[in-house]
């Protein structure tokens, strides 16, 4: 076993080169590029829904380091058995290693908005792996069983050149990898180094931008604490392993497909036109029965339907595909965009220019309708076709194709599992049924009869509804449970249903000890 440790070192030297050398021109090139990146996407989109969607649920934000981290340990591994089996099969395991680098090219090339350029960081990795594992493989072979030397004559000196030859073996080694693992570490460095600037001179880009004031502002805004939610704690769900980072100087939008007059914008010719403020809850599609993906800001930005109609909408045209600048696409009813929602192309949140990873410089926001048909981010263009004649990236994996928003609602406090004293609490929550608004929530505890919860003033029927109901806690373990009725009378449903393929259903449950 110990004889192997050296041979799994020298590929995994070999393999961290590599990518280290992949890293530095995806940086200097196109940060999509990077082979992790590229491998990422590929298995995202390869993964089945069900598995998807456990992994949004438990763990959350943290998905796609957990991703990048399982990649990074197969890689490894990987990459040990190559230099274990270059020691008696050089040539197998430099094909396995050029085998790999193929495979980074070629996810980078399938990846939606792929370019020919994006497979040189990938071939790059492969082909400079192979050449650090041809270097280090000797040194890491061990030293040949010599028969055992004659004994030492009279007046012989014991250290007599080669009786260390292993010694001399084994420095060898360890100055080869000392010079490997600096270059890689130099390669990493200046890798991380460029990205960091590269997000500096966003996030420089993004704090020169001075926001107009709305043509078409929004009412006072609540002061009822927790009504916005800001924006380092707004959820974020998407694909993007890398966030993309555009300046809006270089960024455009197209507007094509079934219009009599294509049309391109800037981000100045946008930022010019008459923006409109609204207050909107957003919320994802994954969002499990009283989850966590969902929130609502003040948002500012274009009115859509104008910029549509502009552009002159052709008869037959049902569906507007929106493309982002990491490849993906969202599919949006123009129904809903046309009629007289407040669908808008945002580029402020909370009084602030969008967050980088929340869509810099341009988003799409459609009220009544789940992120993933209505809310793309980083957009670049609007596509007019027919929903008979394209699928956009969910629809293809098996998710609705047009996805208003459930009514639903949750309780915020008491936390589930709390343990409370008797006596007066205050349960609290929130309730939404954008574009129709909640007209009652009510809370039952235990199998008592449901009791009318207070609701707060809220900004419109596309934003969330505040709610409170106060409580005389008595000993005892209790379930509360919570149901919302919208603008139209229809009360929440109980049944339960998971968020695939167009949203969960089902009223929040929680228990808690009192005593």
């Amino acid at each position: 076993m110990r004889q192997l440790i050296r041979p799994a070192l020298t590929g995994l030297l070999a393999a961290a080169g590599g990518i280290a050398t992949a890293e530095l021109v995806a940086s200097l090139t196109r940060p999509e590029a990077s082979p992790l990146v590229a491998i990422g996407g590929t298995v995202i989109d390869a993964t089945p829904t069900p598995v998807k969607e456990y992994a949004v649920s438990t763990f959350g934000t943290y998905d796609k380091p957990l991703l990048i981290g399982t990649i990074l340990l197969v890689l490894a591994a990987l990459a040990a058995a190559a230099g274990v089996l270059a020691v008696r099969h050089r040539t197998a395991a430099l094909v396995l290693v050029g085998l790999l680098g193929l495979g980074g090219a070629a996810a980078a090339l399938t990846r939606p908005g792929g370019r020919p350029l994006d497979a040189l960081p990938a071939l790059l990795a492969g082909a400079v792996s192979a050449a650090l594992l041809a270097w280090l493989a000797p040194k890491a072979a061990p030293a040949p069983i010599s028969p055992a030397p004659p004994p030492p004559s009279p007046g012989a000196q014991a250290g007599q050149p080669g009786s260390d030859r292993a010694g001399t073996g084994r420095r060898g080694f360890l100055v080869a990898a000392g010079l490997v693992a600096l270059g890689t570490a130099l390669a990493g460095g200046v890798a991380a180094l460029v990205r960091r600037r590269g997000a500096q001179a966003a996030d420089q880009a993004r704090g020169q931008i001075t926001l107009p004031a709305p043509a078409d502002p929004a009412p006072p805004a609540l002061t009822t604490p927790g009504f916005y939610t800001p924006n380092q704690d707004f959820y974020r769900v998407d694909i993007a392993l890398t966030v993309p980072r555009i300046d809006p100087r270089d960024w455009t939008l197209k507007i094509t497909g079934r219009v009599d007059r294509p049309v391109e914008l800037t981000f100045d010719d946008l930022i010019k036109r008459p923006l409109t403020e609204r207050d909107i809850t957003l919320n994802c599609v994954s969002n499990e029965v009283g989850g966590p993906y969902v929130g609502t800001a003040r948002w500012l930005g274009v009115p859509l339907a104008p910029l549509l109609r502009a552009a002159g909408v052709q008869a037959g045209a049902d569906q507007l595909v929106a493309r982002a600048a990491d490849g993906i696409t969202i599919g949006t009813p123009v129904a809903t965009v046309l009629d007289g929602r407040d669908a808008m192309l945002a580029l402020a949140m909370n009084g602030q220019p969008l967050p980088l990873e929340h869509g810099f410089p341009i988003r799409m926001l459609t009220p009544g309708l789940y992120g993933y048909v209505g809310a793309a981010k980083w957009i670049t263009e609007l596509e007019l076709t027919t929903f008979a004649t394209y699928d956009a990236y969910w629809t293809q994996r098996g998710w609705a194709a047009q996805a208003p928003v459930k009514t639903a609602s949750r309780i915020d406090r008491p936390k589930a599992f709390a343990r409370l004293a008797p006596g007066p609490v205050t349960v609290a929550g929130v309730a939404w049924a954008q574009r129709r608004g909640i007209s009652a929530v009510e809370v039952q505890v235990d199998g008592d009869p449901w009791r009318q919860a207070t609701l707060l003033p809220t900004a419109s029927t596309d934003t969330w509804v505040q709610w409170t109901w106060d409580w005389a806690a008595t000993k005892g373990s209790h379930t509360l449970r919570v149901r919302a009725t919208d603008g139209t009378g229809q009360v929440q449903p109980e049944q339960r249903a998971d968020p695939f393929p167009d949203g969960a259903t089902g009223w929040h449950t929680l228990v808690m000890t009192v005593g």
